[in-house]
């Protein structure tokens, strides 16, 4: 099944979902550890960056400085889509709520300060309810 193309579409339908659970981001020397459970991997030179839940890397000792909550935008967006990040991101920041945005290949995932979840909730679907 193809993902949406129509920006409208992808902002009116895109009923975001706040995931239980806090995560946060550690950087990680190497690969990642056999049993690590991450939601999310990126390679860099510098290092592997993961998004795993608090309570896991608490648990393994890592460090870590920002606590996210994570909000799964639920309409299936197309990877080519153009529109969407900037969309999202820029209603979040004109709440003043920083947001970090993955790409999955049916989804697209947000991490906001754990603090900031529910009003991040709340201005997404202000945002989707305009598009109507």
């Amino acid at each position: 099944m193809a993902g949406e193309m129509d920006l409208a579409k992808l902002l009116g339908g895109m009923r975001p979902q706040l995931n239980p659970g806090r995560y946060v981001y550690c950087t990680l020397p190497a690969k990642v550890p056999p049993g690590m459970r991450p939601v999310v991997t990126v390679a860099e030179p510098e290092g592997v960056t993961v998004v795993v839940r608090q309570e896991e890397a608490d648990d393994l000792g890592l460090r870590y400085e920002y606590v996210a909550a994570w909000i799964t935008l639920q309409i299936h967006s197309a990877l080519a889509a153009v529109g969407l990040t900037a969309a999202v991101a820029g209603r979040l920041a004109e709440s003043g709520i920083s947001c970090n945005v993955v790409a999955g290949f049916h989804h697209d995932h947000l991490f906001v300060a754990a603090d900031d979840a529910e009003a991040a909730v709340r201005a997404l679907e202000e945002l989707a309810a305009s598009q109507a």
